[in-house]
């Protein structure tokens, strides 16, 4: 099966980093024929990695954008609608990891991995909603959550919260926009080699070592793993699954 998602247009936040989850879904669905729109708090790197997929001949602009910003949502929306004609897919990817047990962590440590992880994808999913039933409805919005959002983590308890909320609100707006053909699923990644796993894995290499050992794989996975899902679910291949959940851990919590 190839996935073809020709004439589409697909908002992805989070995606400046070069080895991140987002710039990895926005390439590959770029690659498959879609015209991609990169946002991140990063503006300039956002724009950098839209460069180098023109570069290539995709289709992709980018923005700056502050996801917990309501107000940004409506621009960066409307941005997306002006440069491509329309919106079919938004991936809410962007997210921070404040991992601290609880002896330590603050009011303020909660409250800010809640408002990226939590009320940005709520926002997302909203502007999404918005625009696509302005279009007369067909959409799927992908909202990234983790392994940590379906079992205990030592060490993540606000990050477990924010992506353990992901899950069940999607699979609750899934259920209210199911009659439109607009469909919302979530992607749960595990132990990936992104660019923040290098910079932990380099601070502590015995403990990335045991961690690597406990997946049954025996190695981490890959952006475009996690990638090749996203575009997947984004895709008329997918077009009757919603309010579900893809596990892409290695095995993980098959445990």
């Amino acid at each position: 099966m190839m996935i073809d998602l020709t004439g589409k247009v697909a908002l992805v936040t989070g995606a400046a980093s070069a080895g991140g989850l987002g710039f990895a879904a926005a390439r590959i669905m770029a690659r498959q024929g879609a015209s991609v729109f990169l946002t991140d708090i990063d503006g300039a790197s956002a724009e950098a990695r839209a460069a180098e997929l023109c570069e290539l001949g995709l289709a992709a602009r980018a923005m700056p954008h502050d996801v917990t910003d309501e107000a940004a949502w409506s621009s960066v929306v409307a941005a997306a609608v002006e440069a491509f004609g329309k919106l079919d897919i938004v991936v809410n990817n962007a997210g921070i990891a404040v991992l601290r047990p609880m002896s330590e962590m603050t009011k303020e440590d909660w409250d800010r991995q809640l408002a990226v992880n939590l009320d940005s994808v709520y926002l997302g999913t909203k502007a999404a909603l918005d625009q696509m039933r302005s279009q007369g409805g067909g959409g799927s919005i992908v909202n990234m959550s983790s392994v940590a959002g379906l079992v205990g983590v030592p060490g993540t308890a606000a990050y477990a919260a924010s992506k353990a909320g992901v899950r069940v609100f999607s699979k609750t707006v899934a259920l209210e926009a199911a009659r439109e053909n607009i469909r919302v699923n979530t992607v749960h990644p595990g132990m990936i080699w992104t660019d923040m796993q290098k910079v932990a894995i380099a601070d502590n290499k015995e403990v990335f070592d045991q961690i690597v050992q406990g997946v049954p794989m025996g190695r981490l996975g890959e952006p475009d793993d996690i990638g090749a899902m996203v575009a997947f679910l984004a895709s008329d291949d997918a077009k009757y699954i919603t309010g579900a959940e893809f596990v892409v851990d290695g095995g993980m919590v098959a445990q």
